[in-house]
């Protein structure tokens, strides 16, 4: 089955005939290919265009200026038109769906202005007509054409005083001038539509002068005046002038009070009698007296008449910032005249105040939560409650802590600002979270100063963790080198020097690594070797961890300490057999960073050069020195022996220390024994043996 598409839209003398193949298979055989012609034959349809048979339908913009009956839009433009295949729209019927308009729409599908034209000082007119096209055959489309008219560019005919009223004495003759109207615009005319015979003023058509055509009694006329553009008659306004012609023989009328000054609270409700004026004439007619109020219209608009009566037209906000422009203060003026004529009137000054009544109770800030290093010093600055308060004048606050400042609540805050600020001691190890309570009291919200709202407001502040610092020692890693004691003995090898923040606790100290069979120990920051009766030198490495503060902020730095310890010199026993020990070392890793500089070459040279001289000659004068210094036999030198450590060598007679060392006998000697202690010449430097008992001795 073959279907048009949804949507579609045929026309014959565009495409006439359409070829589609049709490819069908069943299974198991072979695919059998077909072609399927479609013929499309002209047809009797009627189209709208597009932007007209759209839903928003077309737009026409013209000014408001336009002459009345103009042709604004044309359904079927003339020769194609907005329908498609009719040659003269003599065929087509038009019919305007909606009648509330005023536009028209003529047979040949014409859309005109309204018959007395558009108003031109309106803003911006719309206009929407839903048009139906309808052919002989019955078919038929529809469109909307929408029509904005827009102000006219030339000024429009304006009135600023489009209401006046007019006092003048009677006795005024023919022709003199009573007022005068002014209205805005180009080619402006006056004339005077009511009364239409008027028998008292005329108006001249130029000027706008309102003059008597003939001598005045007491009187009243109503006049409606109108403005128009002689050009465009069309474009007019209005205005009504009420005349009073009073006499000259009557007084104005006297009031009780003459003035009035009142205070009232801004609670007062609407409707509310402020003062009933007492007045009379010298007629004693008080049903002529008329009462009425001016003054500015901020303050006029707070008050109304009701006969004598003035009363509160609407509510008195103390807490607006109107209110507060007037400084609290509003007034008017009564006006009270004998049969409405303004000359034969009294004015009663009115000046009433505002004063402030406490309605609301502060507000307290939403999230009030704050966060403070532990390490904040006395003084500074959690935060700040900001409270709020509707009353006039605005967010007029005291603050205070419920409770008051102590080893349970260490801030404080400040009466006038709301500053919460440290006053005490901060640990997030003993206390993370406070909860403070804050009572906002406002102030100088009412004339009775007693009369206070406060309201209490939770604020959370937490203390932020601050990790003590890493505790630094002078030197990361030493070297050291000490000839060990005597064993049992102890041995202060090394203090270190390390420091941590002035108010952390103490540093403690621990040998965490390298200390073997317990050689090693620390008395505070002080290392102590334990001598053993090891013989062979051999170098500790130890790892020694510093603590510092307390609890879960312990920190620590590692020092690493290379103790090189040479064992003290002892007898050697006489004996055959030497045993040999091989020491087991651990493996001493050391991470050292160091600088690198590249010096240029001609650096390089002048250094090795210079190197080399000053090794020459230090060469040479220690040659010097070595030929010059005797062969004497040492003396005065402390010593090493298998009977003891610690005692005085042997020291050769007093009359040979002046001999010769050939002359001297050797420990080597069969005669002299073994050598059993060796020691070094304080002059030359050498090393030699010795025995303790005969004195002998021998160069090494």
């Amino acid at each position: 089955q073959v279907t048009l598409r949804a949507g579609a839209e045929l026309d014959a003398h565009q495409v006439n005939q359409y070829t589609l193949i049709l490819r069908a298979a069943c299974p198991g055989e072979d695919e059998v290919e077909e072609r399927l012609f479609v013929q499309v034959t002209p047809g009797h349809v009627l189209r709208c265009d597009s932007p007209f048979a759209s839903a928003e339908g077309d737009v026409v913009q013209v000014l408001a200026d336009v002459a009345p009956r103009t042709p604004l839009y044309a359904v079927l433009p003339q020769p194609l038109g907005g329908l498609m295949g009719f040659p003269s729209p003599s065929f087509l019927q038009f019919r305007l769906r909606n009648h509330n308009t005023p536009l028209t729409l003529t047979r040949r599908g014409l859309v005109l202005a309204p018959d007395n034209g558009f108003d031109p000082c309106k803003d911006i007119q719309t206009f929407r007509l839903e048009i139906e096209v309808t052919d002989r055959h019955g078919h038929n489309c529809s469109g909307a054409v929408k029509v904005e008219v827009l102000p006219s560019r030339r000024p429009c005919i304006t009135f600023p005083e489009p209401h006046r009223a007019v006092t003048v004495t009677e006795g005024i003759g023919p022709w003199e001038v009573v007022t005068q109207v002014h209205a805005r615009g180009d080619n402006v005319r006056y004339a005077i539509l009511a009364p239409v015979a008027p028998i008292l003023f005329t108006i001249d058509e130029g000027t706008g002068e309102i003059r008597s055509t003939r001598r005045l009694e007491v009187t009243r006329a109503h006049l409606l005046v109108r403005a128009y553009n002689a050009l465009h008659p069309e474009d007019h306004a209005t205005a009504t002038i009420n005349i009073t012609v009073q006499g000259t023989d009557r007084q104005a009328p006297r009031c009780v009070p003459a003035i009035f000054v009142s205070q009232v609270p801004e609670t007062v409700s609407p409707g509310s009698t402020l003062v009933t004026l007492r007045c009379t004439d010298s007629t004693s007619t008080d049903g002529c007296l008329h009462y009425s109020l001016e003054g500015p219209p901020s303050s006029l608009s707070h008050f109304c008449m009701e006969g004598p009566q003035l009363k509160v037209n609407t509510t008195l906000d103390y807490d607006s910032e109107a209110m507060a422009a007037l400084g609290f203060q509003l007034t008017a003026t009564i006006i009270v005249t004998v049969g409405g004529q303004p000359l034969q009137s009294t004015r009663v000054p009115v000046l009433v105040t505002v004063t402030p009544v406490n309605e609301f109770r502060p507000a307290c800030p939403n999230g009030a939560t704050f966060t403070v290093p532990e390490t904040a010093a006395f003084g500074s600055v959690v935060g700040r409650v900001a409270g709020t308060d509707r009353d006039y004048p605005l967010n007029s606050l005291e603050y205070s802590l419920e409770g008051g400042a102590g080893p349970a609540q260490p801030f404080s805050i400040d009466r006038s600002t709301g500053e919460i600020r440290v006053v005490g001691s901060l640990d997030s190890q003993q206390q993370k979270n406070y909860r403070l309570v804050v009572r906002l009291t406002d102030t100088h919200n009412d004339l009775d100063l007693r009369k206070r709202q406060s309201r209490l407001c939770d604020v959370s502040v937490r203390l932020q963790a601050v990790p003590d610092p890493l505790p630094v020692c002078v030197q990361e890693v030493q070297e050291l080198r000490i000839t060990a004691g005597s064993p049992g003995s102890r041995q202060p090898v090394t203090r270190l020097v390390c420091h941590s923040s002035p108010d952390s606790a103490a540093l403690a100290y621990t040998i965490v690594g390298g200390n073997e069979a317990g050689r090693f120990r620390l008395e505070g920051n002080t290392l102590v070797y334990l001598p053993n009766d090891r013989v062979e030198p051999h170098p500790f490495v130890l790892l020694v961890e510093v603590w510092g503060g307390s609890g879960a902020r312990r920190r620590s730095s590692v020092v690493a300490l290379v103790v090189h310890v040479t064992p003290r010199s002892t007898p050697v026993p006489p004996s055959t057999t030497t045993q040999r020990t091989t020491l087991q070392k651990e493996p001493l890793v050391v991470v050292w960073t160091e600088a690198v500089w590249h010096p240029p070459a001609w650096f390089v040279a002048v250094l090795t050069v210079s190197g080399a001289l000053l090794l020459a000659t230090l060469g040479c004068m220690a040659r010097n020195l070595l030929c010059r210094s005797a062969p004497a036999p040492p003396h005065g030198m402390a010593w090493e022996s298998s009977q003891g450590r610690g005692e005085q060598a042997a020291q050769p007679p007093e009359d040979q220390k002046s001999s010769m060392a050939l002359s001297s006998p050797s420990c080597l000697s069969s005669t002299q024994g073994q050598c059993d202690g060796h020691a070094q010449d304080p002059r030359t430097g050498r090393d030699y043996s010795f025995n303790g008992v005969t004195g002998a001795w021998h160069w090494i």
